[in-house]
């Protein structure tokens, strides 16, 4: 678990505050193929943290017909994640994924696609990732249905807050989109109201299950499947990084 000094949204001074990531690393054992693959993708495909990147080093890492890179938080099995990659050519993505079995099953998909080349992974915490990228490299960003953590004691463990919008602001490009999506209800509100009252952020949509066939760039994952079945419907945001600073 990787822990994160940041000050929260609003303050300029005074004591810091933590901010840290929760989840599990690993399930299922893996198979020696599984195994394989995950250590040649992440030999081939991660990204060293152990020092601040700066621009020209981050575009370096993808081809050079990328011409936009775009950032998934939790991609857990990689759904999302492979088909943003095949159906943008020009976009290069970072993913961020704690749980090994989810990097495996993307490192799989992106191997059979033959699409590893447009794609860094970062297996571990995405907040320490956030600390070494460089300002406004970003056109794009995702978190899709984080972990709700849904006991009342446990819910400080909640990724998405005003703390992770002041580590991400800096990284977007003004007028870049930040995608949320979650299947319980209080956790969409809580990231609508800490959206809502981030200087750096305005609110660009907000939708339910009824009517996300308005956004057919927007695939179904498993997560989402998973929630329907279970008869909960979710709540989509779509944030944009401020080009100016809200009053």
């Amino acid at each position: 678990m990787t822990k994160v000094d940041v000050a929260p949204c609003g303050e300029t001074g005074g004591a810091a505050h933590s901010l840290k990531s929760f989840g599990r690393r690993k399930g299922r054992t893996l198979s020696l193929r599984q195994s394989t693959l995950l250590a040649e993708g992440l030999q081939n495909r991660s990204i060293d943290v152990s020092q601040p990147l700066d621009a020209p080093a981050l575009k370096r890492l993808f081809p050079e017909s990328v011409r936009d890179i775009w950032l998934e938080i939790g991609f857990g099995g990689g759904e999302h994640l492979v088909w943003q990659i095949a159906n943008n050519p020009r976009v290069g993505v970072i993913g961020a994924e704690p749980y090994l079995n989810g990097v495996v099953s993307a490192m799989d998909a992106l191997v059979t696609r033959e699409l590893t080349e447009r794609v860094r992974v970062y297996a571990d915490d995405v907040l320490a990732l956030l600390r070494v990228l460089p300002p406004e490299c970003l056109s794009r960003a995702f978190m899709l249905f984080p972990d709700p953590w849904p006991k009342k004691r446990h819910r400080e463990r909640r990724l998405f807050s005003a703390h992770l919008l002041d580590k991400l602001a800096p990284l977007l490009r003004p007028g870049a989109e930040f995608r949320f999506a979650s299947d319980i209800d209080d956790y969409a509100e809580v990231a609508i109201e800490a959206a809502r009252a981030h200087p750096a952020f305005d609110i660009a949509r907000v939708f339910t299950t009824e009517n996300r066939d308005t956004m057919p760039d927007w695939p179904v994952t498993r997560y989402e499947e998973k929630a329907r079945k279970q008869g909960r419907g979710a709540t989509f945001l779509v944030l944009q990084r401020a080009v100016e600073p809200k009053v």
